[in-house]
Order: structure tokens, then C-alpha cells, then sequence
């Protein structure tokens, strides 16, 4: 299975050799090629039990169990990157989770599917009903997402926590790059790189 475009991005902004947490790390993918490729000490965070066993048959170190009870292991400081792929979204609490993972991280590299996309807005406008897209791909009653947001809403919620946005990319739903100019109207998946 080829690697997605938004992987190929966040291992070009892990430093060779670095420490990384990566959480939600589904099945340790994303990890088993950042060991492989980057030589990282890696180490993973996820809940799901037949994900954590797939990355344990990749050989990828993970901690069966919530992100910010995985997170409360680690002293200040102990990675180098902390990664958040796909996952924000389904965060109860997700202030707390970037503030941790910018505490026990120098940065943090996070990927979000972009809710104000033009063909989820279409589609609540047209259908009236709760969109099913390619990168959301699930109905509104089996979806893991708890929280709906949108490029727009990620750069003020950075703001008004404090948080540095460093680095930015977004990808269009065929993961062709997108402009930041009307990313939040063109951009199906948004990816930040942060500092605090």
C-alpha cells in the first residue's frame, strides 16, 4: 500500500534521528516508516486494540491507550516531534491534547480533513444532509469525529491559545497541494506544523 501524500510531508519535517511520539498512530504505518527511512526513536499512542496489535506485528513500539494518558508518561520536553495525523477531530479535548503534546514535544506536526472544504458545503446546502466526502468518509451516526473544523478555525484556535504556527501545507482531496490562498474553501486536508 503506497504511503499518503500527507505522510510524505510530515516525514520530510522529521529531522533524521529525532524522537518522535506519534499519536493515534493507527496502525504504526506512518512510524514503521519513519524508523525505517528517518532512524527516529519512535513511539506510538492508540486506543484501538486491533490497531495497536498490527503495530506491534510491524515492530513499532506503541502504549495501548488514550492520547493524554499516553502523553502524562513523558517528562517536558522528551520528543523532539509529536504527530497528530487524522485525528484531531475525534479529540474530546482537543486544547488540552495540543497543549500536552507541546509540552512533551518541542513541535507538533497535525493534519485535520478540512470541514469548510467547497464540496462538504455544497452538499449540506444542496442535500441538507450531514456530507459524506472522501476524506469523510463515514455517516453522520458511525463517525468517529466529534468535533467539525475548518482551516479558518485552527489558525484562531492557535491564536487564542498561544500556539506558533510554523509550517503549513494543504492538499486537495486528489492530494494535489493547495494555495494557502483559499485553503479553507479549496483545501480538503490542512497540515500545521506548531512550536509554542
Amino acid at each position: 500500500m503506497p504511503i499518503r501524500l500527507d505522510y510524505e510531508y510530515i516525514e520530510a519535517h522529521v529531522p533524521f534521528g529525532s524522537r518522535v511520539l506519534d499519536l493515534g498512530c493507527g496502525d504504526g504505518r506512518l512510524l514503521q516508516e519513519l524508523l525505517r527511512e528517518k532512524d527516529v526513536e519512535g513511539r506510538g499512542v492508540e486506543i484501538d486494540e486491533g490497531l495497536v496489535r498490527r503495530c506491534i506485528e510491524r515492530g513499532v513500539p506503541v502504549y495501548h491507550g488514550d492520547m493524554l494518558e499516553g502523553m502524562r508518561m513523558f517528562q517536558d520536553r522528551s520528543f523532539d516531534c509529536v504527530i497528530l495525523s487524522q485525528t484531531l477531530q475525534q479529540s474530546l479535548q482537543p486544547a488540552q491534547v495540543m497543549h500536552e503534546m507541546l509540552r512533551v514535544g518541542k513541535r507538533a506536526i497535525v493534519s485535520f480533513p478540512n470541514f469548510g472544504h467547497w464540496s462538504v458545503r455544497l452538499k449540506l446546502l444542496l442535500m441538507g444532509r450531514a456530507p459524506v466526502t472522501p476524506m469523510l468518509p463515514y455517516s453522520w451516526y458511525d463517525t468517529p469525529n466529534v468535533r467539525v473544523l475548518t482551516v479558518k478555525d485552527f489558525i484562531a484556535f492557535c491564536r487564542d491559545q498561544g500556539l506558533h504556527i510554523v509550517g503549513q501545507r494543504f492538499f486537495s482531496r486528489t492530494f494535489i497541494p493547495t494555495p494557502a490562498f483559499g485553503a479553507n474553501f479549496f483545501a480538503s486536508m490542512a497540515i500545521y506544523i506548531l512550536e509554542k
